[in-house]
């Protein structure tokens, strides 16, 4: 381009300079010809909105003379990524200065400047023109909360103008990303992404080590099985994965989704250093790391000019560091994904254990890798769950900063894109992974009311009240049975006035509208308005049809009412699913099994007939609160605890006996327990807020009258997850066993039944439940009851 076009753009005037106004405008976008596919989406984008904004639709020069031509003349010019870089080269050094300067993987960055008539906005690669384009129309009020139309937010300007802008940036994170997992729904998900900061960014990190391993399984064992660091096995894998590294291409070496139990004395030798709380098993951690740097330091002697990366989980039993000290050779990058730690807290929570120590966990990674760290991020964060609200930010807001200062490459997001359940959060994400120091709070400010317009006060409580539920709840747990801890009865009112607020403001606009043709939802319309709290209204309804259903059953044993709450709450999803696919994505998960919401209406349906005259009918449901006690140090059994009267004098001594800072701290009294929910969410924890584990009590006494005791009668407890010891009247009268301690390794029924016939008595009956706690979620949590069966 002529030197004397350049003088005179960047000698105009100094003012705002005016790109549209009163729905007339004489600007033109400039792309390059040869542009990339992001960048060329820019310029068209910019032009889009630009006309969204204002009324008025700017010319797009995407050849060189139409450039020329646009450069020549009196208006504003908006130059898009290489074209600026050409125009005006000092921004390359203006890029130099802010990116990282040795990426591992990438280094975005982006510039936006004004000269004269000018408007420059370029980035480091195709991603970046487009991130340069996304803070211009972040700076004029242009919002994408969520994938899709649904969720943007364009407002009007009579005038659209910029001043005086020099601006640099580069975010700290290389890794910035979201994938949809579970066959999520991806409608509107890249532009999403690029008008949110997020990038494509990886090294391949998958479950394949099977895929390399399977020659080596033992016979008559798996894939888990296989030695992990012999010689033999790093030799093996390395021949394998030769030809893709010596290519360049980057090779995922991790582990298969499971537990690894190797027979090698080696690995059983190292496994021996660490016992993993997580997965109640030996860390197999140091084996594998000896095996990835046997196989990087083999495949870099082989192939000394790829930079390849050899990507790996850090997962199941191998999530803890290595004790061994040790420093991952230069191809390795780890993944860390903390499946089973809280995922509800930040990582400096005190009321979490488990998150400060996941946070000694990063760090401890972050220096084996030498920073070449990806967080495997979960959001939704509860992992079998019920389409209900699952905000994360809480908890985000936190672990980013910890995740800059550990100086690790970024984080990697699995996500369904259930927006249902995750809402903001994946917008969130992406604004605080692009700059950890953003407001969330005033994010959410915004939100509220760009989104809802005239109802944004009552949905700023709305949302304010759900997110503080979340921000002060005590549990650490990550399924559905967190429910009922979070979403009590008293929220669901709260919530219920806050939404009928909404929709009497939604009314107030419509009647608005009439009187005034023409006037706007805050630059939404109506419609926006209404379909956005349509969408409110019934993740509400599906919200409150779920937790009916769980009180009728945990805690009334109301079976049929359970079952109608149950297929209440499961129509309404379908509305949800009904209205936009990527709100509520259940129907392509397939959800098959008990797990799941339709398996737990199931479970309901089932245990109907023994409380109904079918199977069974109903003798007595047991009270709804037992005494609890805690045994750490095993005096329980050999003291004859079911045989002694139980003492309630220290809890009820208490000033605030129920308080969590009298549980906290009543060591092995008896404190009071419900029986409709588990026992940390109650409380059962220790002064340091870690769960409590180990072995525990639970005990009531009911009267029965004689003619209660007659005919073949069971106890069943339809919720409990833990290995147990039923003791009647003092004597042991049955032991429930499971299939693996952890819990998720299971029947997701959790029953047990249990056959009292000719062992009650008419008066008092003493029951005794004696658990082992190995893990988080212990207890009792739905209302056992007594049946007498039907013979059939």
């Amino acid at each position: 381009m002529a030197i004397g076009l350049l003088v005179m753009a960047m000698h105009a005037r100094s003012a705002d300079l005016i790109i549209a106004a009163n729905g007339k405008t004489r600007a033109t976008v400039v792309v390059a010809p040869d542009a990339g596919p992001w960048e060329k989406r820019a310029a068209q984008d910019l032009v889009h909105y630009i006309e969204r904004l204002s009324n008025a639709r700017p010319a797009l020069a995407d050849s060189d003379e139409a450039a020329r031509q646009a450069l020549r003349g009196s208006g504003p010019v908006l130059v898009v990524g290489k074209a600026a870089l050409t125009l005006v080269p000092e921004l390359r050094q203006q890029l130099e200065r802010v990116a990282k300067p040795k990426p591992e993987l990438r280094a975005d960055a982006i510039v936006l400047k004004r000269k004269g008539k000018l408007l420059l906005l370029a980035g480091t690669n195709d991603d970046a023109h487009y991130y340069a384009v996304a803070e211009l129309l972040r700076r004029w009020g242009c919002r994408w909360f969520m994938p899709g139309e649904f969720g943007e937010s364009i407002p009007q300007t009579p005038e659209l103008h910029l001043g005086a802008l020099d601006y640099a940036y580069a975010p700290p994170f290389e890794v910035r990303r979201y994938w949809l997992s579970w066959l999520g729904d991806s409608t509107g998900k890249d532009e999403f992404m690029r008008r949110n900061f997020f990038n494509d960014v990886y090294v391949p990190s998958g479950h394949a080590l099977g895929t390399y391993t399977k020659e080596l399984v033992p016979p008559g064992q798996t894939l888990f099985n296989v030695p992990i660091a012999d010689n033999r096995t790093a030799s093996h894998l390395s021949q394998k994965v030769l030809p893709e590294y010596k290519a360049g291409k980057d090779v995922s070496l991790s582990m298969e989704d499971g537990i690894y139990a190797s027979g090698s004395a080696d690995d059983k030798a190292l496994a021996t250093l660490q016992y993993d709380k997580y997965f109640l098993g030996p860390s197999y951690t140091d084996a594998f790391m000896q095996l990835y740097n046997k196989v990087a330091t083999q495949l870099q002697a082989a192939a000394p000019e790829s930079r390849a990366h050899l990507g790996f989980l850090a997962y199941s039993n191998m999530t803890l560091p290595p004790v061994l000290e040790i420093t991952a050779a230069p191809p390795l990058v780890a993944y860390l994904a903390p499946i089973d730690i809280d995922p509800i807290h930040g990582v400096d929570d005190v009321r979490s254990a488990p998150c400060r120590e996941y946070r000694v966990i990063m760090e401890k990674w972050a220096k084996i890798m030498q920073g070449r760290l990806v967080i495997y991020d979960y959001d939704q964060s509860m992992l079998v769950w019920r389409d209900l609200p699952n905000p994360s930010h809480q908890a985000f807001r936190r672990d980013v900063q910890a995740y800059r200062a550990a100086g690790i490459l970024g984080v990697d997001t699995e996500s369904r894109g259930a927006l249902a359940t995750t809402l903001t959060n994946l917008y969130l994400r992406g604004q605080l992974l692009w700059n950890p120091d953003t407001d969330a709070d005033a994010l959410l400010a915004d939100f509220y009311v760009r989104f809802y317009g005239p109802a944004a006060k009552p949905m700023a409580r709305y949302w304010g009240e759900i997110f503080r539920a979340w921000q002060e709840t005590l549990v650490t747990e990550h399924e559905y049975f967190v429910a009922p801890a979070i979403y009590t009865p008293e929220l669901i009112d709260r919530l219920r006035s806050h939404l009928e607020a909404a929709e009497v403001a939604e009314v107030a606009e419509a009647a608005e509208q009439v009187a005034r043709p023409g006037a706007k939802a805050r630059g939404q319309g109506v419609q926006h308005l209404h379909d956005r709290l349509r969408f409110t209204r019934l993740g509400f309804e599906v919200l409150t049809a779920y937790m009916d259903m769980v009180r009728a059953a945990a805690t009334d044993g109301d079976y049929a009412a359970a079952v109608a709450a149950g297929e209440r709450g499961l129509a309404a999803r379908e509305q949800l699913a009904d209205m936009n696919p990527t709100f509520a994505t259940f129907r392509s998960i397939g959800e098959k099994g008990y797990a799941w919401w339709p398996g737990e209406v199931l479970q309901y349906r089932e245990l109907l007939p023994y409380t109904n005259g079918e199977k069974g009918e109903l003798v007595a449901r047991l009270p709804l609160v037992w005494n609890f006690r805690r045994d750490p140090d095993e005096k329980g059994r050999p003291g004859k605890w079911p045989t002694l009267p139980v003492d309630e004098s220290h809890w009820r001594s208490q000033p605030q006996p129920l308080s969590l800072q009298a549980r906290q701290q009543i060591a092995g009294q008896w404190e009071p327990l419900r029986t409709d929910l588990y026992a940390q969410a109650q409380g059962v924890v220790t002064p340091d807020y870690q769960s409590y584990t180990g072995l525990a009590w639970y005990h009531t006494d009911m009267s029965l009258e004689a003619a209660q005791t007659q005919g073949k009668l069971h106890l069943r407890f339809p919720g409990l997850f833990n290995q147990a010891v039923l003791y009647l009247n003092g004597e042991p009268v049955a032991v429930r066993r499971l299939s693996h301690p952890l819990w998720w390794s299971n029947d997701y029924r959790f029953e047990w039944d249990v056959d009292l016939t000719g062992r009650l008595q008419a008066g008092v009956n003493r029951f005794f439940l004696h658990i082992d706690n190995p893990h988080h979620f212990g207890g009792i949590f739905r209302r056992p009851f007594l049946y007498r069966e039907v013979l059939q």
